[in-house]
């Protein structure tokens, strides 16, 4: 049994917030990957697989779990990488150099092929090339990582009125909402553009207790600015809480934001979930150096 403490960051206007420490799971698998991954590798050793195959870009923290994960739990891994020119650049990317110490062996492929990634035709392509592979998809969800994510809310969180989360492929947030109660919403904060994550999320989640909040996205995906680097720094400071620049931070900065807006009733009490992605912030560094930007001044 994973115990995952709650920490009080936060009682402004009569609204307390608790952030669930999901990142400190695992220190390599930690948060969503390591409920998302859970299922999938029982049914992999069940199934008598040897080798995980996923897909993920350059940064990417579900890459570098499975790497791990992979390893930990004699598979070996395949990672389809979004991008062929990082072949040459694996030792600058701390992501990929991390999953290849791990084991991984990389196939890069390029955007237009990367985009074309759930076709049949090319998964029929990749296992003429790597033979039988149990096949994680890109973030990890399918119905066994929604299962693995109904976990992350316990007894002891039926005393908050709102669980806020972060939003990449959909599936914690679908986890999240299927387990909460009845007098609970789900709030979701995507780290992307676009309208299309509902479909997606709709797939899993079987309430309709959830809604997304879709202002706090920053430009899109993996996209930072000043404020927001100085947020997390100053956040980390005040609280002794990492944020990562692509999901949590932009999870928590918005939490705090709505609440100066009145958004949430008196008396509220909110569970914001840290579903980890602390890694990232070693290659978002060298990014934030190369624009002569602040680094985020994190111990991780």
């Amino acid at each position: 049994m994973i115990e995952v403490k709650n920490q009080l960051i936060l009682k402004k206007n009569t609204i307390d917030v608790f952030v669930k420490r999901e990142d400190l799971i695992h220190p390599f698998v930690s948060g969503n990957k390591y409920r998302k991954l859970k299922y999938n590798l029982q049914k992999a050793k069940e199934d008598g697989y040897s080798v995980l195959l996923t897909f993920g870009g350059a940064f990417s923290n579900h890459i570098a779990a499975v790497a791990f994960a992979g390893k930990e739990n004699n598979f070996k891994t395949i990672g389809i990488i979004r991008g062929d020119e990082l072949r040459e650049k694996i030792d600058e990317n701390p992501t990929l150099k991390f999953a290849q110490e791990n084991g991984m062996q990389f196939e890069f492929v390029s955007r237009a092929q990367y985009s074309d990634k759930e076709n049949p035709k090319f998964e029929s392509e990749l296992k003429n090339k790597f033979g039988n592979f149990y096949l994680i998809p890109e973030g990890g969800t399918n119905e066994l990582a929604v299962k693995g994510c109904e976990e992350i809310l316990v007894p002891e969180d039926a005393q908050f009125d709102y669980i806020c989360c972060a939003v990449g492929t959909g599936g914690t947030i679908s986890g999240i909402s299927n387990a909460a109660l009845p007098h609970q919403k789900v709030l979701g904060f995507p780290a992307l553009k676009g309208d299309f994550l509902k479909k997606e999320i709709r797939k899993f989640a079987s309430n309709e207790n959830w809604e997304l909040i879709a202002d706090y996205h920053f430009g899109g995906y993996g996209k930072v600015n000043l404020e927001l680097i100085e947020f997390i720094n100053n956040f980390y400071q005040d609280n002794n809480v990492p944020l990562d620049p692509v999901y949590t931070g932009k999870l928590v900065f918005g939490v705090l934001d709505l609440i100066e807006k009145n958004y949430f009733p008196n008396n509220s009490k909110i569970l914001i979930i840290h579903t980890g992605g602390l890694q990232g912030i070693q290659g978002m560094n060298t990014v934030l150096e190369n624009k002569q930007l602040p680094k985020i001044k994190i111990n991780v």
